[in-house]
C-alpha cells in the first residue's frame, strides 16, 4: 500500500503520521508531500526519515490513497489531479464538504455509502464529527427534531500560530495576533468568519454538515462557536429535543455501547469530560447526561474530543482503514 499524506509538515499532517505508525501502517510506503519551501526536509516516522516531496512529484508516485491537510486552496486545485491519475482523496479541508456529489463521512455512522467510484472523500469539521458521534445512536432511537449547541474550541483548531499565540500571551510576550483579541485569560464567541446573517462559518458547518452525515435535512440546529484558551481538545454543550419521549436510565447503555464512545458520567466523584483528559486519545467522550425540565423529550449532554485526533487525523485515517478492508481501493 502506497499512501500520501499531503500537508505532511502541519499541525494535523504531523499527528496523522503518528496515527498511521499506531494503526499498523509502519511497514507501508508512506509518502510525505508540503509547499515548495518544505521540499526536502526529513520528517520521522516508524523508526526512519521520509523526505518531503513536492505535490507534483507525490501524484507522479499515484498512491492508493492521499490524505490531504493542507487547506482548502490546495485541495481545490490538487485534489481532482490526485483523483484523474487514480489515487483516493481523503480530504480534512472544508472544500468538498457541500458538494452533494462528494460524500462527508465518519465511518461509523455512514461510511457504508462509499463506493469504489469515490476518488474525493471529505472529512468533517472537528467540532461536527464529535457531535454526530454522540448524536447518531440518539437519533437512531428516538429521532432527533431539533439541536442547541454550544462549542468550547481550542486553540489548536486554528493552527500553530494560534497556539504560539497563546503560549507567548501566557508568558507575557507580545504575540503574533492570529486572534481579533487576546486568546490567554479570554474567550470569544468567533470561530471562523462572520457571515452576512450574522452567524460564522464554524457555526454554519455544523448545521449543514450534521445534516449531511445523519442523512436528514429536517433537523433543526442551530449554534454558537466560542474559542477558549485551551491548547487541545473541543468542548460542546448539547441540548436535544427528540420527537419519541425517552427513559434517561436508557441513554447511558446505548452510548455505552456506540463504537468510539466512552460515558463519564458519575457526577458524585466530578467525573465528566474534559478537554486535558481527551488530549492523545481518539474517543469521544460524553457526560452530564440530563433531562432538560423546561420542555418535553428533551436531553442535556456534554462533549468532549481531542480535534486533532478523531475530530481530525483519526477520521482521516479510519476513512482510509475502511476503503481498504472492504476492497474500495
Amino acid at each position: 500500500m502506497k499512501i500520501a499524506i499531503v500537508g505532511a509538515t502541519g499541525l494535523v499532517g504531523n499527528i496523522m503520521l503518528k496515527v498511521l505508525e499506531e494503526q499498523g501502517f509502519a511497514n507501508e510506503e508512506i509518502l510525505v508531500a508540503a509547499s515548495s519551501k518544505s521540499v526536502g526536509k526529513s520528517i520521522p516516522f516508524a523508526n526512519r526519515q521520509l523526505q518531503v516531496i513536492s505535490i507534483d512529484d507525490c501524484i507522479a508516485a499515484k498512491p492508493q490513497i492521499a490524505i490531504f491537510s493542507a487547506g482548502s486552496a490546495v485541495s481545490l486545485q490538487y485534489a481532482p489531479l490526485f483523483a484523474q491519475n487514480g489515487t483516493t482523496v481523503i480530504d480534512n479541508s472544508s472544500a468538498w464538504r457541500k458538494e452533494k456529489h462528494i460524500p462527508l463521512v465518519v465511518p461509523e455512522i455512514n461510511g457504508d455509502i462509499l463506493t469504489a467510484k469515490d476518488k474525493i472523500i471529505a472529512n468533517p469539521n472537528c467540532s461536527t464529527i464529535q457531535m454526530v458521534a454522540a448524536l447518531c445512536p440518539l437519533h437512531q432511537t428516538y429521532g432527533i427534531k431539533r439541536i442547541v449547541v454550544s462549542t468550547y474550541q481550542s486553540v489548536t483548531g486554528t493552527g500553530v500560530k494560534a497556539v504560539q499565540q497563546l503560549k507567548d500571551e501566557c508568558k507575557g510576550l507580545q504575540a503574533e495576533a492570529v486572534y481579533p483579541h487576546p486568546i490567554h485569560n479570554n474567550l470569544f464567541p468567533h470561530g471562523g468568519n462572520f457571515l452576512d446573517n450574522g452567524y460564522t462559518t464554524e457555526e454554519e458547518k455544523l448545521v449543514d454538515e450534521t445534516r449531511k452525515i445523519l442523512g436528514d435535512d429536517s433537523l433543526q440546529i442551530t449554534a454558537t462557536v466560542v474559542r477558549v484558551p485551551v491548547m487541545g481538545g473541543h468542548s460542546e454543550a448539547v441540548n436535544i429535543e427528540f420527537h419519541k419521549e425517552y427513559d434517561l436510565k436508557d441513554i447511558k447503555p446505548l452510548l455505552e455501547k456506540t463504537k468510539g464512545i466512552v460515558v463519564q458520567d458519575d457526577i458524585t466523584n466530578n467525573h465528566y469530560p474534559t478537554p486535558l483528559h481527551s488530549e492523545g486519545k481518539d474517543e469521544v467522550f460524553v457526560g452530564r447526561i440530563r433531562r432538560d425540565f423546561s420542555q418535553p423529550k428533551t436531553l442535556n449532554i456534554w462533549v468532549v474530543s481531542d480535534n486533532l485526533r478523531k475530530g481530525a487525523a483519526t477520521n482521516s485515517i479510519q476513512i482510509a482503514q475502511y476503503l481498504i478492508e472492504n476492497k474500495l481501493i
